[in-house]
């Protein structure tokens, strides 16, 4: 059976997210055309794509390396050079392109909000990788989403797993389908059985040595400080609607079960891999079809053993505070993610400890008072204050 071509645009392309993206395009290259790449100061990596995929636009949000970019590429390209654009506003512009019919929001951190928002204004599908747009503006991106008919398909493979995990085509009260509990599975990280003491000395190579997932620096940060999963767990609530009480966060070192779904009559439905992200990935790409993704099929036999562990709020409060966050009003998960990304940021240039960062986060939190919100510009100002006020922290930091 034929497949119409569909047309993807990738932001943060040059990003492990990207990357696996683009490997499934690879694999498939009757099946999806790139009509878009977004990133952020990779020049090189950035060339390198444009030569492969031939998009029609290219977008670099630091204006320098945009400028470089065009250069390069007109040294290089001889036919169907993409037109080069700048800035975050061009990253909205190509997230609501009418050729578009899926598009990959892979930036990292509040900066990937926008054009994620971007997306779902235009009624398009939109592959959510990033976090911070429902952590940062919960309710009003679903609403958004629902009022101009956009699809979300979670690329997270916790998430990506408990949709696959629902009854098909679910939406709406998922208790009057009989799910009970949503289980997201954790790794636990490089220090799951660290000690206190040995928690106080972690350092930033070794936080980010993850033992089973390639990820990004930061998001290997916030997987040892488990705030990775505390940020899944808000957006989870979002994108399955459903109370804080319902999800439950459980410990799986072998990152075999990316998550788990229990329903009324005392079933519990899980979904296995390998740690690939190409998994997920290509289910978000090709749904409600299933395509081949280049990752090694599971050997159960070598797994041979699955383990689970409650998690340790004591040593990670990280996770603690995301559910705090969650009870709160609608701010509050956006103070704790701004200031979580500058005290990662700090932590990784060795200007704070390991465990400084949830502690940094905590007072954050406490010191600004959480409101409810009707616009994501009053949330992006939230975000700014909580993240000035984790830099004064920081700076009169001992450690």
């Amino acid at each position: 059976m034929k497949v119409e071509k569909q047309n993807i645009t990738i932001l943060g392309s040059t990003g492990s997210i990207g990357l696996s993206t683009l490997d499934i395009c690879r694999q498939h290259p009757t099946r999806f055309n790139i009509i878009a790449l977004a990133a952020n100061r990779d020049v090189e990596g950035l060339l390198s794509q444009c030569m492969e995929f031939s998009p029609d636009y290219v977008v670099m949000a630091d204006d320098d390396c945009a400028a470089e970019l065009a250069v390069r590429l007109k040294q290089t390209c001889k036919v169907n050079c993409p037109e080069v654009l700048a800035g975050t506003d061009a990253l909205d512009q190509v997230a609501a392109l009418e050729k578009n019919d899926m598009v990959m929001a892979a930036i990292v951190g509040a900066a990937g909000l926008k054009p994620a928002l971007a997306t779902v204004k235009a009624g398009k599908k939109l592959l959510l990788a990033n976090k911070e747009a429902l952590v940062l503006s919960g309710h009003l991106f679903i609403e958004t989403a629902r009022q101009n008919n956009a699809q979300i398909l979670p690329i997270d493979s916790e998430h990506n797993a408990i949709y696959q995990c629902l009854p098909a085509g679910s939406s709406g009260d998922l208790h009057a389908m009989g799910v009970t509990r949503l289980m997201l599975t954790a790794s636990g990280g490089p220090f799951l059985h660290a000690s206190a003491e040995a928690l106080m000395k972690v350092t930033p190579a070794q936080a980010v040595a993850h033992p089973n997932w390639d990820m990004g620096k930061k998001i290997s940060v916030d997987s040892a400080t488990m705030m990775n999963k505390g940020l899944e767990v808000v957006e989870a609530r979002w994108l399955f609607d459903v109370s804080p009480d319902d999800i439950h966060v459980v410990v799986h070192p072998q990152s075999v079960i990316h998550s788990m779904v229990e329903y009324s009559d005392g079933s519990v439905l899980a979904q296995m891999g390998n740690p690939d992200m190409r998994t997920p990935i290509a289910h978000a790409m090709a749904w409600p079809e299933r395509i081949e993704s280049g990752v090694e099929k599971l050997n159960l036999f070598e797994v041979a053993r699955l383990d689970f562990v409650e998690p340790d709020y004591q040593r990670f409060p990280c996770l603690r505070l995301a559910f705090e966050a969650l009870k709160e009003k609608d701010s509050a998960p956006a103070i704790l993610n701004a200031a979580n990304e500058v005290t990662v940021q700090a932590f990784l240039d060795a200007k704070i400890g390991f465990m400084d960062i949830a502690a940094i986060n905590e007072k954050v939190l406490a010191a600004i008072e959480s409101e409810d919100s009707d616009s994501i510009e009053h949330l992006l100002e939230v975000d700014s204050k909580a993240r000035i006020m984790a830099g004064n922290f920081i700076t009169g930091w001992k450690h």
